[in-house]
């Protein structure tokens, strides 16, 4: 794979396809191989070209080894009790990763779709870079309020637990991640759970990396003020049984920018579960075009109704 030299790191990345730009920028700790290429080749056929990269710290990018890893506990204690934070680095620095990489392939701006730790760096690079940004998507995000920060305890331990030192280790430890986080509502497959995991263990097993992000998310703060300031057109999904980033963050994202959509997908958790590729893929490609027609979701069954129905603005 091709690497981007930007902002004195090398940034590892791939293109796939040809259209539009779309670049995903994946969540905390997690390598651009948890892009399901599924999901990108649903993306690739409604005319994307998918740009996924590691972000600093992960993957086959630049390791800022000099800074050693935080606390989690006790950044994250510090950040709800108000206390001031001395992090390596923040989402603005890892957002203006993203812009570089951008300028670095020689697009002019890229529609932008980030999830969970990605949603708050795609966020950012709206607000910081709002010329290279064609249009924003937030998955399974927030805005940085502390209230929002609160997951659901089980879903904390998890995340929270201790490292791997094996790859079997990683596996499992995957395996029980997406049982605890991952969708109600679709089914899970362990194969390519373990599969995936057992990958990116191969590919660069770097738990200090996870550490640093965590400090980067805590040590940013709220976004609510630049939200406010965005004027691109915005898409914010959610699952409404996220455990981890509960529904209210994502509502609360699209609350406050300014005509930003929301859709909450029923049964969905912290996860891309493939039963909902082709649905987000259609989303996402109907919001790049500006034709996105917006249609209440079935709660019952997580189905869009007839198109008949009477548009809304957002799914609740």
């Amino acid at each position: 794979m091709p690497q981007a030299r930007v902002n004195g790191l090398d940034i590892e990345y791939t293109v796939q396809g040809r259209g539009e730009p779309l670049l995903l920028i994946m969540g905390l700790g997690a390598q651009l191989v948890y892009w399901p290429d599924g999901f990108c080749e649903a993306l690739g056929h409604r005319g994307f070209q998918v740009i996924r990269f590691d972000n600093r710290d992960v993957g086959l990018s630049s390791k800022l080894s000099g800074a050693p890893p935080p606390d989690i506990r006790r950044i994250i204690a510090a950040r709800l009790l108000g206390r001031p934070l001395r992090v390596p680095y923040l989402l603005d620095d890892m957002a203006d990763d993203a812009a570089a990489l951008i300028t670095h392939l020689g697009i002019p701006r890229a529609h932008v779709l980030g999830v969970s730790m990605g949603g708050m760096i795609a966020q950012v690079l709206a607000s910081r870079h709002p010329r290279r940004v064609a249009t924003l998507t937030s998955v399974m995000s927030h805005a940085g309020q502390r209230r929002h920060m609160l997951a659901r305890p089980a879903a904390l331990r998890v995340l929270l637990g201790a490292a791997p030192r094996t790859r079997e280790q990683a596996q499992d430890r995957a395996e029980v991640f997406y049982r605890t986080v991952g969708s109600r509502g679709f089914p899970l497959n362990i194969e390519a759970v373990r599969e995936r995991a057992g990958i990116a263990y191969d590919r660069c097993f770097y738990p200090a990396g996870f550490a640093r992000h965590i400090a980067a998310i805590v040590g940013s703060g709220s976004r609510l003020a630049a939200l406010r300031r965005l004027t691109l057109p915005t898409l914010v999904l959610h699952g409404s049984c996220d455990p981890l980033i509960r529904p209210a963050g994502g509502r609360a994202t699209a609350r406050y920018i300014p005509g930003a959509r929301l859709k909450i997908i029923h049964g969905m958790g912290h996860d891309l579960p493939a039963g909902a590729w082709a649905r987000i893929a259609d989303w996402q490609a109907q919001h790049a075009l500006g034709r996105f027609e917006m249609h209440e979701i079935d709660s019952r069954r997580g189905r869009m109704p007839h198109p008949s129905s009477a548009p809304v603005r957002a799914s609740l």
